[in-house]
């Protein structure tokens, strides 16, 4: 059994749902010496999220952001977590509702996703800063 792991800093990305598959295979190559294994994707932040979805269409990732925005409302009077901003406290309620990591198998060395499926970065912050994740790749070896 083969391990590999990275850190990826992540530009900064604005406020909404961003498709980062490719920047993941780009820091982590390895992937291509596994033939049965799995990914792991880990945001190192408590204001942003991943997840999987809709890796077509864009109005996909639009429709996510304004949901996440009526179920998950600023400038809530309860909220008492306001010091850094009113998009503050509801960043770190959709990042625990969403995920802070997903898991992909690799098979034949390629993560093994369906057609229409990509890892998002969902970020909630207005101004954030760079992300970074933590990238583990283990299985059987290739060759």
């Amino acid at each position: 059994m083969k391990f590999f792991q990275k850190e990826l800093k992540l530009q900064a990305y604005s406020r909404g749902f961003h498709l980062i598959t490719k920047n993941i295979l780009q820091a982590i190559p390895e992937i291509s010496q596994i033939k049965i294994g799995q990914l792991q994707v880990f945001i190192k932040h408590t204001s942003a999220s991943l997840t999987i979805n809709e890796n077509a269409d864009p109005t996909v990732r639009l429709d996510f952001e304004s949901h996440m925005n009526v179920m998950v409302p600023e400038n809530q009077s309860y909220y008492q977590h306001t010091f850094e901003g009113s998009d503050d406290m509801p960043a770190h309620i959709k990042a625990s509702l969403m995920e802070t990591s997903v898991q992909i198998p690799i098979t034949d060395g390629k993560l093994n996703l369906g057609i229409w499926q990509g890892i998002y970065l969902c970020e909630h912050r207005n101004r954030a800063s760079r992300r970074q994740l933590v990238l583990t790749a283990f299985g059987n070896e290739l060759f």
